[in-house]
């Protein structure tokens, strides 16, 4: 028997235009390193509708793929609302990417139009003439003069096109299983992966990123997406603040500690969202600048597992719920947000917010050993971490059809590569990545743990954590962390670390550095560590 409801496609252009419509007094706001720029969410669904017009007129027709290489800004947030909304596919550029996986990924994608933020020009030059794709650049934020174009490809300015435009635009009625939106992985082994967000999967995680139980964004929310726009759809916040009418708050090319400290200050986001060592970097700076940052009902960390001491910091100095939260591009990316149940003391609480949180309804979960085969959710098996659901890859995109890698997918679930461990409850605990576990005579070693060890004394500013060989053991535990200036030794933190950790995990080898290498979605570059060593660039002291 089927039901008698009515068959309405979930599509994001249903979405744009409510959200621009009925929340149309809330704001995008763009930071500008002296102030901000702000336009409302109805001038937004004018903008959108500008922008859906001129690509229109450049030749973009249903599923075409529009990049962008751009900030957090208005002029990005215009995108996410056109380029879904008009037919065609989003797809965002990583502009942290390496050059050779960047003009990669544009290609794999056949991306024919780019919107490119005009501080960004001087980067884009470099791999414009490799983009085969490529017809129509949009200049965004500055002079397109300043960007040369290979033949076949015209270069716009931004404003000038979309000011030529109607603000109107006859959205279209899109199927609900087309794509929307695509991101590539950042690429850490072999090529990057593209993945291909539906309508329906973008609005059902949307849903979830409103819900009590996933971020808990609503309408009288400030929103700071500190997270890029590029990375993860910026974790779902654009267009789940659509959805609500959440102000956004977006930092631009400003990054750093003092700039973000200053966005605090002039705006007051009630909530903000970004990987571990945005906020390792903001707390060093509001330790010695300190500021009045309660505003902030919560913060959402991702990307990487964050450090305890970074959220019992920023709990007992500035009064800041930080989050914890898991995912990956293939997730949508939301996977599972640590929000401890009901009525539990404060100790009780904080074990549950260490681990990467509780599944939602919509993501089923389940660990597999490689020998075993399905383990039990029992808190103590450990295996690794596979999962399926509306808004999680069932394949990652090819020009020549869907690609189905068994090395990534297990029967209809995605092998996520991290192993970790379920409760019966349903919370999941990552023990680390199945490639950067540390195997040491015949037993495991949590480079996770070891880290967060490591970053829990108060002279260390960051650590990363790699196995390197070992003539003994097989494989060792090697630092490499940045410390104050005269705040610790290696030999301390070891020291250190003997009341935390087996004697038998105490790492032999240090390297003190000035920065932790780390990729372009901003997490520690293992691989690129991994390199130093192997070519001799670290200074490691070593203790029998």
């Amino acid at each position: 028997m089927l039901s008698t409801m009515q068959d309405e496609p979930l599509s994001l252009a249903t979405l744009l235009r409510y959200g621009t419509t009925f929340h149309s007094t809330a704001e995008v706001v763009t930071w500008t390193g002296a102030g901000s720029r702000t336009i409302n969410f109805g001038e937004l669904g004018s903008q959108s509708a500008r922008l859906a017009n001129a690509l229109r007129r450049l030749g973009v027709g249903e599923s075409d793929r529009v990049g962008t290489f751009m900030w957090n800004n208005a002029e990005h947030m215009t995108a996410y609302g056109a380029v879904p909304a008009m037919g065609a596919v989003l797809h965002t550029l990583n502009i942290r990417l390496f050059p050779a996986q960047l003009v990669f990924v544009a290609n794999h994608a056949e991306d024919k139009v780019v919107i490119v933020d005009g501080t960004l020009v001087p980067l884009f030059a470099k791999y414009l003439p490799e983009l085969t794709t490529v017809r129509h650049v949009l200049v965004a934020n500055g002079d397109p003069a300043s960007l040369e174009a290979p033949a076949g490809v015209e270069v716009h300015s931004y404003e000038e096109v979309l000011a030529a435009e109607s603000d109107e635009y006859d959205w279209p009625v899109i199927d609900e299983r087309a794509a929307a939106a695509m991101c590539y992985t950042s690429g850490t082994t072999g090529d990057p992966k593209g993945v291909a967000y539906s309508h329906r999967s973008m609005w059902l995680h949307s849903m979830q990123v409103c819900t009590t139980n996933g971020m808990n964004l609503s309408g009288a929310d400030r929103t700071l997406a500190i997270v890029p726009m590029f990375h993860a759809m910026s974790w779902g916040l654009p267009h789940a603040a659509l959805m609500v009418g959440a102000s956004l708050v977006m930092p631009d090319r400003f990054l750093q500690p003092e700039p973000i400290a200053q966005i605090l200050a002039a705006e007051k986001p009630t909530f903000a969202a970004a990987v571990p060592t945005i906020w390792q970097g903001l707390l060093h700076h509001l330790d010695e600048h300190p500021q009045d940052i309660s505003h902030l009902r919560e913060v959402v960390v991702g990307g990487s597992a964050a450090p305890p001491s970074l959220m019992h910091a920023f709990e007992e100095r500035y009064g800041v719920k930080v989050l914890h939260a898991w995912g990956m591009t293939e997730t949508s990316p939301l996977g599972s947000v640590a929000r401890p149940p009901a009525g539990l003391e404060s100790e009780q609480a904080w074990a549950y917010r260490y681990t990467q949180g509780r599944f939602p309804a919509s993501v089923q979960a389940r660990i597999v050993d490689e020998v075993e085969g399905v383990q039990p959710n029992d808190g103590e098996a450990v295996g690794e971490v596979e999962v399926r659901g509306p808004w999680i890859t069932a394949s990652y995109y090819s020009p020549d059809g869907a690609q189905i890698d068994p090395s990534k997918f297990d029967d209809g679930w995605l092998r996520t590569g991290d192993v970790g461990k379920i409760t019966p409850d349903g919370y999941l605990t990552l023990v680390d990545r199945s490639k950067d576990i540390i195997k040491s005579g015949g037993e495991w070693i949590s480079s996770v743990d070891l880290e967060n060890a490591v970053m829990s004394h108060k002279g260390v500013a960051e650590a990363a954590v790699i196995g390197v060989p070992d003539d003994k053991w097989d494989e060792r535990p090697l630092v490499v962390a940045v410390i104050e200036e005269g705040s610790v030794t290696p030999e301390q933190l070891r020291e250190f670390l003997d009341e935390k950790v087996a004697h038998w995990q105490l790492p032999e080898r240090w390297a003190i550095v000035s920065e932790v290498p780390k990729t372009s979605v901003g997490k520690f570059d293992k691989k690129r560590i991994r390199e130093l060593y192997g070519n001799g660039e670290l200074d490691i002291v070593t203790f029998d």
